[in-house]
């Protein structure tokens, strides 16, 4: 398959018809970057913690995007404050559920229990493109692993603020 030669109106991304994993990976930290900003713009104005914490981490997602491809633009400085963020929010919810809960809860919640899906998809996807070759920065997989985890905590911390109760989840396929 490949584009068609009006590349302007009928193409969405120019490196789609790649066959590398590299395009899926951008494709990926899009998906994210969009689904911080649809959080982002359905947080209630009581929450203007986590609105600063959100608007200043899509950015990232985006930095992240262009990373591989182009030039390394995400910091040690980025996940150290990422890190001290999702501490904070974890300090708020640590005397609830520990094991896995069901992931429920209104807008903009569902929106960052996606996040946490397409963070540790994007880390998947890194490690398929250093199977192929291409060196991964250690930054970049730190950094989706911790976007993964602050998207669980901070939907658990709206949840908590909202009174919303945590449903446990119990496995049957698991100890």
């Amino acid at each position: 398959m490949k584009a068609s030669g009006a590349l302007r109106e009928e193409i969405c991304y120019p490196f789609l018809y790649e066959t590398s994993w590299l395009c899926d990976y951008e494709v990926a930290t899009d998906e994210l970057c969009g689904l911080i900003g649809a959080a982002l713009s359905l947080l209630p104005p009581e929450m203007a913690d986590i609105a600063a914490d959100l608007d200043r981490l899509q950015p990232l997602a985006f930095h992240l995007n262009g990373s591989l491809r182009g030039r390394l633009a995400v910091e040690e400085a980025d996940v150290d404050w990422l890190r001290a963020r999702l501490e904070q929010y974890r300090d708020e919810v640590r005397d609830g559920h520990a094991g896995f809960i069901l992931p429920r809860g209104e807008m903009p919640v569902p929106y960052l229990y996606q996040g946490t899906s397409a963070a540790k998809r994007a880390v998947r996807l890194m490690v398929r493109i250093e199977q192929e070759g291409r060196e991964i920065p250690d930054v970049l997989p730190r950094l989706c692993n911790l976007m993964g985890n602050f998207f669980f905590v901070l939907a658990r911390v709206i949840n908590r603020r909202r009174g919303v109760a945590e449903i446990p989840f119990v496995s049957k396929s698991y100890g």
